[in-house]
């Protein structure tokens, strides 16, 4: 999974640079507007600059239309025939501040005159017990602590700047309270990825506040994207935690189910592929994406030639997969027995003549040892399976390890407190946009 953790650091190491690019741009931004205001009127007039932010503001947002006092009289001669030419618009993007109420459910009771019996409307339902926070709110605080990062003090800080004091530890038990509620989702959305017949498999490392120390969770990922091949169900992933990597907690996550699975070559998935296993054993497919990234790799930092030629055949066989995506599965397989499996034959060939002239040492012969040693498994793409896995998979797994959470609650109670049990529930994901939490079906 060295490859999950190279991405992991080229992504900080881009955000890192998007960040010093933005403090130069606002330095520059800065100075610009003192030399604007410094500057005579005049050579504002001719002063051009190039355009900033975006070109064109979205269309689908509501408007608000401002008119400004028309002039009474020509402001050269002081005429009072004024006729209209036209308009002139200026356009601004704006935002209304977060707006906080309170919203009072009243139900009337009534007196029975025959019997002297009370009746009254039943109470509304809340998506939390013994809450008082409405769905709206409990839907922005998981957006803002999974999706955006923001951990439940800083959230905790913000709303008493607005105006609500709402304490972290109040925020802890709301959050996992919907933990709750949100399970029957979270069981349904497993029960649908682990209903395919194929899915795609692998992990990724999560920090994880620990005391007085940072140490190194894992995030699992289960894919079901039935695109590829045509189907019409829709792809989705559930997400698990574990405080460590073993292979015990795919064997758990994965009980009772058996298929095909798409995955690295991570030891502790062994015990899923043995013919003894129960209900049954799980066939193993390799994910050509791993096993190109060792020669990009190699030919990128060391100009390797065997290593770029093994990327571009490699590549050849993508390319006949991007034409192939999303047809049928006859089709597909016919297709791939025409053009991709001669491509599969030569490369073989030619990792094996390559091989032989290299050292056991040599780090392409690594990289073609490990296609090599499991060469029956990267074959076994068939008209039901894509190459490599998902790209959603990548995607979603690159989010979920920005974020850290506290491994025990008791080490920092007033900052994360109850965040441990919601660690084990990153299956989750928050849509703020409609004030609903759903599933992470994409």
């Amino acid at each position: 999974m060295a490859g999950w953790s190279g991405n992991l650091a080229r992504t900080k190491a881009s955000q890192a640079c998007g960040l010093a690019i933005e403090d130069l741009e606002e330095t520059q931004a800065e100075e610009e507007t003192k030399a604007e205001i410094a500057a005579p009127a005049a050579v504002k007039e001719k002063r051009t600059r190039a355009p900033r932010g975006p070109r064109k503001l979205p269309d689908n947002l509501p408007v608000e239309r401002v008119a400004e006092p028309a002039p009474c009289a020509c402001g050269k001669c002081g005429g009072l025939r004024l006729r209209k030419l036209g308009e002139v618009v200026s356009k601004t993007l704006e935002c209304d501040p977060r707006r906080w109420k309170i919203v009072e459910h009243v139900r009337e009771k009534f007196a029975c005159r025959d019997c002297e019996a009370i009746t009254e409307p039943p109470a509304p339902s809340h998506p939390i017990p013994r809450g008082f926070a409405g769905p709206s709110l409990l839907a922005m605080i998981l957006v803002a602590k999974f999706l955006d990062h923001q951990p439940l003090n800083r959230q905790s800080a913000a709303y008493a700047r607005e105006g609500v004091e709402i304490d972290p530890s109040t925020l802890a038990d709301r959050v996992g309270a919907c933990v709750v509620a949100l399970e029957p989702i979270i069981a349904r959305l497993r029960d649908h990825v682990l209903a395919a017949e194929r899915v795609h498999a692998d992990d990724t490392t999560v920090p994880v506040l620990a005391k007085k120390k940072t140490k190194l969770g894992r995030i699992w990922v289960y894919v079901r994207d039935d695109g590829p091949f045509g189907g019409k169900d829709p792809p989705a992933a559930f997400f698990e935690y574990s405080a460590s990597r073993h292979g015990a907690y795919p064997r758990q996550h994965l009980a009772g189910w058996a298929g095909v699975m798409q995955a690295d070559a991570f030891a502790g998935f062994n015990e899923l592929y043995d013919g003894a296993r129960k209900p049954g054993p799980i066939a193993e497919a390799a994910c050509w994406a791993h096993g190109r990234r060792k020669f990009f790799d190699l030919a990128k930092l060391s100009k390797a030639p065997i290593a770029h030629e093994a990327v571009r055949r490699i590549d050849e066989l993508f390319a006949i997969e991007r034409l192939i995506n999303g047809k049928a599965a006859r089709e597909r397989r016919a297709l791939r027995q025409e053009r991709s499996k001669p491509l599969i034959v030569s490369l073989e060939a030619f990792l094996r003549e390559k091989l032989a002239l290299l050292s056991a040492n040599n780090d392409t012969a690594k990289a073609i040892n490990y296609t090599l040693s499991r060469w029956a498994e990267f074959t076994r793409f068939n008209s039901l399976l894509p190459l490599d896995l998902p790209v959603l998979q990548e995607r979603h797994l690159r989010e979920r390890a920005m974020n850290v959470h506290a491994d025990d609650p008791h080490e920092s109670p007033s900052l994360f407190s109850g965040a441990s049990g919601l660690a084990r529930q990153l299956r989750i994901r928050a849509r703020g946009a409609t004030g609903q939490v759903v599933g992470a079906a994409m």
